[in-house]
């Protein structure tokens, strides 16, 4: 069940077809149409054919580029590139492949431009050292911060993965300072708590690099934050 696709965002396809669309191709291999219009308040919107659905996302503010958000489901535009997340750990990074062709219609809000890379991949791994198995709904979050702003905060349904738990996040470039301090910390959460939880922040770069992250996690009832 995909509970981050509601059903109040699906939409015929037929209604659809007129609307200019630009095509991503994604690092799976996937492809995705994006049409950037607006609803009938004015509000844009991302509407997105990917496969067999229609799933429109509403425009949230972001600090540079093009959010677009719905509960979990997120696209991010900037430029030619875009990172869209399912909702459940899934993350495609896409790049447009083409341009929508010229209509005599009025303008409609497209992404910003910019250039190419606009955003930084950070990865890494979780793990804990107690022997205790993962429940299969337990959630685990990942945030990125610098200067004590939040860059980045993705949430992963781990589906009885077990440790240890590769991640990957996404930071828009523009939103880093020259000489911004990228941390990581991460949690574990199991029906709305915490069972898991970083001890200390770590990280991220070296030389100016994204440097894998190895994040040891703590039992939420022993953890303290320094």
């Amino acid at each position: 069940m995909k509970t981050c696709l509601l059903p109040l965002l699906l939409l015929p396809f037929c209604a659809l077809a007129d609307e200019p669309k630009i095509t991503y191709t994604c690092d799976n291999g996937s492809r995705v149409d994006i049409s950037f219009l607006s609803d009938i308040s004015g509000r844009p919107q991302a509407t997105l054919q990917v496969a067999d659905e229609t799933i429109v996302l509403p425009r949230v503010p972001t600090g540079s580029g093009a959010l677009y958000r719905n509960g979990d489901m997120r696209l991010h535009t900037k430029g030619d590139d875009a990172i869209l997340e399912d909702g459940k750990g899934e993350m495609r990074r896409c790049t447009r492949s083409n341009t929508p062709p010229a209509t005599a219609q009025a303008p409609q809000p497209t992404p910003p431009t910019a250039a190419a890379s606009s955003f930084m991949e950070i990865t890494g791994q979780v793990s804990y050292l107690t022997r205790i198995a993962l429940p299969p709904g337990a959630i685990l979050s990942i945030r990125i911060q610098a200067g004590g702003r939040t860059l980045a905060d993705q949430r992963y349904e781990l589906n009885g993965a077990q440790v240890p738990i590769p991640f990957t996040a996404t930071v828009d470039r523009d939103l880093i300072g020259k000489k911004a301090r990228l941390a990581v910390t991460a949690r574990i959460d199991v029906d709305g708590k915490p069972r898991f939880v970083s001890n200390k922040v770590y990280p991220v770069m070296a030389s100016q690099r994204p440097q894998p992250v190895d994040i040891i996690l703590k039992s939420a009832g022993h953890a303290r934050i320094r």
